[in-house]
């Protein structure tokens, strides 16, 4: 079952209130927009540069999704260290705006798409690759239980499993102060990482074991 695709919102506190800029790779310190208020929940500078720390040797030529993706800001680290082409899910009109922005100004132009009509509809676009994707990103509100469940099931779902290379990552920014299941179908948690209101829960499709090594 696909994730509903429902407008991004956030009830409550953690709004972004500091600038934002790319971390590192080609357009390392370019500064990025973001909407203003509290409609978008933008990932920090500092959990977006822990990130890529984690999955830096996964990025070069890597096939990239960023679904809820606000103003863009982790699917444009993902192009400048070199990702080969990043898709991004945003159904916002106020985000949408901000992540135009951000690619008009770093004057990117290719190895990106733009899904305006949310998650949902840019994992049936997904499903129709000849190529499996190698890192999967989602920020959904953290208040948003239906599309963490949705979306991280379709991923553990035969169908979903399908679309992942072997050894991919597919990794989920949630409340620090929640636990997200270990298991979604055949997608495993492999590892948390906690930083002040925010977490990354990191899952992967377990590698078949051999029957000497079952025995």
């Amino acid at each position: 079952m696909l994730p509903a695709a429902g407008p991004r919102w956030v009830v409550g506190p953690l709004p972004y209130t500091g600038p934002m800029r790319v971390i590192a790779g080609t357009y390392r310190s370019r500064l990025l927009v973001s909407p203003r208020g509290t409609a978008t929940r933008p990932t920090s500078d500092r959990l977006r540069e822990t990130l890529f720390n984690i999955i830096s040797p996964r990025i070069a030529g890597c096939l990239f999704v960023d679904l809820y993706a606000g103003t863009g800001a982790v699917g444009i680290e993902a192009i400048s260290r070199g990702a080969a082409h990043v898709w991004m899910a945003e159904n916002a009109p106020q985000a949408l705006a901000a992540i135009n922005a951000n690619l008009a100004a770093l004057k990117i132009t290719r190895n990106v798409t733009i899904e305006d009509r949310g998650t949902g509809a840019l994992l049936q676009r997904l499903a129709k690759l000849e190529k499996p994707l190698d890192v999967v990103f989602l920020d959904p509100p953290y208040e948003a239980q239906a599309e963490y469940e949705g979306t991280l099931n379709f991923f553990g779902s035969v169908r979903g499993r399908e679309l992942l290379a072997p050894g991919a990552v597919v990794i989920a920014e949630h409340s620090s102060k929640g636990e997200l299941p270990k298991r979604f179908g055949g997608l495993a948690h492999t590892r948390k990482l906690r930083q002040g209101d925010a977490a990354l829960s990191f899952y992967s499709v377990p590698e078949a074991r051999s029957s000497s090594e079952s025995e």
